[in-house]
């Protein structure tokens, strides 16, 4: 139960601790030396819990402090609050320092599945008191509403409640199969491009729009002719793959298969995109004075496998 009683809200775990020192010590001087302070500071601090508790705690003369039936009657709870404070802050050290616990971890589908789900095992091995629970989902979640401790966000930044460690920025490529180029002739101009199948993805807002751009020119929006779309990242890539059309994707997703050969960037003198706007790839979190350690060595555990830049980024 909450008391109304605005007294109680005064009262701190500081002048309970301070308050044992000068009970057992019976001197204020005695405690602010072992604390480098001064007597003037530990009596305020003991005045502030009096007014709190509406008591007086010490009887005080210029030869001893000595102990009320008011402070006689505190002293215990007083110790009881000051071992239960400090067992806790042990526990909560001895859990930062063993890394234990569960993170909860939310991550867009394809991104986790690609980035995050084979680094778990060497990232469990290197903290197995640690537990992983991951929520996978394109929608846009609120972490302070869902209670999640770390978040990869993929898009602008753009929340003052969060913090946020970036570990790269998306970059598009145009791509298609060797099958399908062999067949279908590789484009050189936005208007031959025109007349080539596009793999479209299409999300709860509908197709998603591509925009390109010259070098040292404006955005503008390419009239795609849809042959395939889809709400599924790996569908359209297979069916890429597969010699369909041509995707638009980021080089997380599709890097591997520029590097091997078996997708091929297509007009890379153009700058391709989803959005007019940088999106970046990067961890969130609340926003906090002490972070938790668990989020601080996740995070770090992670950046140290993408890399800088990261991995999956090709040129």
């Amino acid at each position: 139960m909450i008391r109304k009683d605005s007294q109680l809200q005064t009262i701190n775990a500081r002048n309970l601790e301070l308050f044992v020192a000068v009970y057992d010590s019976g001197s204020f001087s005695v405690v602010a030396r072992q604390l480098n302070s001064s007597p003037s500071t530990i009596s305020r601090a003991i005045q502030q819990l009096e007014d709190a508790l509406g008591q007086q705690l010490f009887y005080r003369n210029t030869r001893a402090l000595v102990p009320t039936e008011a402070g006689r009657m505190v002293i215990n709870y007083a110790r009881n609050t000051v071992e239960q404070l400090d067992e806790l802050h042990a526990q909560l050290q001895a859990q930062q320092q063993q890394l234990a616990g569960v993170i909860r971890i939310n991550a867009p589908i394809v991104f986790s599945q690609r980035h995050i789900v084979p680094w778990l095992k060497p990232l469990m091995a290197r903290y197995p008191q640690l537990s992983v629970e991951l929520q996978q989902t394109d929608d846009f979640i609120d972490p302070l509403q869902h209670g999640t401790d770390l978040t990869f966000r993929i898009g602008r930044l753009n929340d003052s409640r969060l913090q946020a460690r970036i570990f790269g920025y998306q970059h598009y490529h145009l791509a298609a199969s060797a099958a399908y180029l062999e067949q279908h002739g590789q484009p050189t101009s936005i208007d031959a491009l025109q007349q080539h199948d596009c793999l479209v993805y299409h999300g709860s807002y509908g197709l998603e729009k591509w925009y390109f751009a010259k070098p040292q020119q404006p955005w503008q929006t390419f009239p795609q002719r849809v042959k395939f779309s889809a709400n599924n990242a790996e569908s359209l890539l297979q069916a890429c793959l597969d010699g369909l059309g041509l995707v638009m994707f980021p080089d997380w997703l599709i890097g591997e298969y520029l590097q091997s050969g078996q997708l091929r960037a297509v007009m890379t003198d153009h700058q391709w995109g989803i959005s007019l706007e940088q999106q970046s790839i990067a961890a969130i979190y609340p926003a906090a004075k002490w972070p938790s350690q668990k989020v601080r060595a996740v995070i770090d555990f992670f950046a140290e496998q993408y890399g800088e830049p990261p991995y999956w980024q090709y040129k």
